[in-house]
């Protein structure tokens, strides 16, 4: 690619945006490595092959960085998620294919979820305040998942969001204490599967 020089160090969007995305991989490299705990700055640029400068011309620190990361592996976890679901098929058939479509996404970054679910908590009120935006997105990925006409015709009407936020803490617990003990999250498809089919189903 060419790139457009404007001053010394200052390059085109593309080259902006894959430095930073370097960073991020440098970042999501050394978490599965050694945990985000143990990672440092010299870790992300060493994996990001650049340099501290230019570590510091994108993020204010390590945090800054991981709060980048977790962002854009949520946005691509619920992408992923809604898409998979056929919103044609048995209400029961759509819980399943989100389900399946939630281990896949774990299972694809296991130290990135175990990290995002046990390390958050820990941090300043900037991991914090993600933490709470990335609920309600899930929230509202879910509620919306179950207000069509397949689940109305099924007697099921708007999910509670208080109902959704248990599933998604038992969900999250299921898979992080899956990886802490040395399982494959794959494993937990089937249990995941039928408790949040019976959670969401029809109530009296």
């Amino acid at each position: 690619m060419t790139t457009v020089r404007v001053g010394r160090d200052r390059t085109t969007h593309e080259d902006a945006e894959g430095f930073r995305l370097r960073l991020l991989d440098g970042l999501a490299a050394s978490i599965a490595e050694k945990g985000y705990p143990g990672t440092t700055i010299a870790d992300i640029v060493r994996g990001a092959r650049t340099s501290r400068r230019t570590f510091y011309e994108y993020f204010s620190g390590k945090e800054a960085c991981f709060i980048a990361l977790l962002t854009a592996a949520n946005a691509a976890m619920v992408q992923q998620i809604s898409a998979s679901v056929d919103q044609t098929a048995p209400w029961a058939a759509q819980v399943r294919q989100a389900i399946e479509a939630w281990i896949a996404c774990a299972e694809s970054e296991p130290a990135i979820m175990l990290s995002w679910i046990r390390d958050v908590p820990a941090l300043g009120s900037a991991s914090r305040r993600l933490q709470r935006e990335m609920m309600e997105t899930f929230v509202a990925m879910i509620q919306t998942l179950c207000d069509t006409a397949e689940w109305r015709a099924a007697g099921i009407g708007p999910v509670p969001r208080q109902l959704v936020i248990m599933l998604l803490g038992g969900l999250r617990e299921l898979t992080a204490s899956t990886v802490e003990d040395g399982g494959r999250i794959g494993d937990v498809t089937e249990v995941a599967a039928q408790a949040s089919i019976a959670l969401l189903g029809p109530r009296l």
